[in-house]
């Protein structure tokens, strides 16, 4: 019995003597900490300290070690963060084969082991996004904007003698989900409440999956993504909504070849279209694309314009100089594109409100492939996750005046200036206003999403006001480790109006 005890604590001692050294020896430890202590054990209480109060300590480290790297503590895993315009132009001038975002970006969302490697392989849907969808903007907004007029007044059905409460986010997710349903799969699935659900529902199952495979060591991941199922049943639910499509689309392009004139311009026909040159063209195949497009789609737009509303509910007197510079521009140029881009205004209130409140708290997710030593002598070692400070970059009083102030058009002031009238529109990014990325990894969908959010708002400013109850303070966004989550109780009381226009 007592050699059975002895072995036993031998055999502990051993195992914490490796861990010990193991840790003592990461190169990462040169790097320091935000957040807490990086001992083992300690580290797991400095992760939920980060994960409680993310925000303000990663401003004290961008304040701290401006200009270089920091690390902080996910449950999971370290995260290195720079900070300063050097050090994100370094990010992105890094080739993919040292600083990976393909592989950042899978190491964050495990998208192969819970949905499958096929899109990691050939994303090709993102060319789509980045090409076909963005060339398409001028022939496809008419159909959002004939889309948001049925979608917005069923979700809002407020009246013009009273007001009525509405439930932001969800709200907001039900017309996202709808309005851009309508470019990637056309009607009439584009207003099917069953099939809607599902695409809102996959992006929390995502979510779901990929926290669930984070958390478990390297060799249990493929394992743990094949029993988290969230993602593969919606999937699976997906598909019998798109397979009389699928078919029906199939036997039009077999019958009627280049001569089929009236050919949806729509993303699921794009991919069809594509998936025909590759081997993986099946109902399956194509239905995990659209279902990705429609996570992208849903989850920042929804996110960003719930943000924009709290703001202009908060701040009911800025309705009346949107409201002017919309309907001159609607009266003279029509809802088109053109138009989009004139509104100003509009602009810089969407720019304003993602530089203040962002789509996350860090951003330019890469992966080091490699060793790599930065200008500043900090070394990375192979397998590292790297990101840049983007909330606390856009809340530097150096970069923006009273950067805690909501100024929304600060933007709008900036583009009056001699050369300077599309450096700042809100599709723009730079090495100070990174929520999109920067270089040639920004978010690609993010010509289209400023389209259908400026014709959204545009729709809701004309036709609404807007107030928020109780004390008329806007509820607070939820900052949890990375995320920033505007308030999903969060509520804004609407009164139909008469647009002019």
């Amino acid at each position: 019995m007592e050699d059975t005890a002895t072995a036993l604590w031998t055999g502990i001692a051993v195992i914490s003597l490796i861990y010990f050294i193991k840790w003592k020896t990461d190169p990462l430890n040169s790097i320091p900490t935000v957040g807490g202590y990086s001992w083992p054990i300690l580290s797991i209480f400095s992760a939920i300290n980060f994960s409680l109060n993310s925000r303000r300590l990663l401003q004290e480290g961008y304040k701290k070690y401006y200009g270089s790297v920091f690390k902080v503590p996910l449950l999971e895993q370290w995260i290195l963060i720079v900070s300063g315009p050097k050090m994100v132009e370094e990010l992105r001038r890094r080739p993919d084969e040292e600083l990976s975002f393909a592989e950042g970006v899978e190491d964050s969302m495990q998208i192969r082991h819970t949905f499958g490697p096929e899109t990691d392989e050939d994303p090709y849907h993102v060319d789509i996004i980045r090409e076909k969808l963005t060339r398409s903007i001028p022939a496809i907004l008419p159909d959002v904007i004939d889309e948001l007029n049925l979608a917005v007044p069923e979700r809002i059905p407020a009246k013009s003698d009273e007001w009525l409460e509405v439930a932001v986010m969800p709200t907001l997710q039900q017309i996202i989900a709808q309005i851009s349903s309508r470019v990637f799969v056309g009607p009439p699935l584009c207003r099917n409440q069953d099939y809607l659900n599902l695409a809102i529902a996959f992006t929390i199952d995502i979510i779901k999956d990929r926290t669930l495979v984070k958390l478990a060591p390297s060799f249990l991941k493929p394992l743990v993504g094949k029993l988290s199922n969230n993602v593969r049943r919606t999937l699976r639910q997906t598909i019998p909504h798109l397979k009389p499509i699928i078919d029906e689309r199939w036997e039009l392009m077999e019958k009627l070849g280049d001569d089929w004139t009236d050919k949806p311009n729509d993303m699921l026909q794009w991919v069809i279209d594509t998936s025909r040159t590759r081997k993986d063209n099946t109902y399956e195949a194509i239905a995990r694309r659209i279902l990705l497009v429609n996570f992208a789609a849903i989850h920042t737009s929804s996110n960003t314009i719930s943000n924009v509303l709290y703001h202009l509910a908060e701040r009911p007197e800025y309705m009346e100089p949107l409201r002017e510079e919309i309907e001159s521009i609607v009266r003279e140029e029509g809802w088109t594109k053109n138009a989009m881009g004139r509104m100003w205004k509009l602009d810089s209130f969407l720019r304003e409100s993602l530089r203040y409140n962002g789509i996350g708290l860090a951003s330019l997710t890469r992966k080091a492939l490699v060793d790599v030593t930065f200008p500043d002598g900090t070394f990375v070692p192979r397998g590292s996750i790297i990101m840049a400070a983007a909330n606390a970059t856009h809340h530097d009083d150096s970069v923006y005046a009273d950067s805690e102030v909501f100024d929304p058009f600060r933007f709008s002031r900036m583009r009056e200036a001699d050369g300077e009238g599309t450096k700042h529109q809100f599709v723009n990014t730079s090495l100070d206003y990174i929520p999109f990325g920067h270089g040639k990894h920004a978010c690609p969908g993010r010509f289209f999403a400023a389209n259908e959010l400026k014709s959204l708002l545009a729709y809701i400013i004309l036709n609404y006001d807007l107030k928020l109850g109780g004390d008329g303070s806007r509820p607070q966004n939820i900052y949890w480790a990375l995320n920033v989550i505007p308030a999903p109780n969060g509520k804004i009381l609407f009164r139909k109006r008469e647009a002019a226009v």
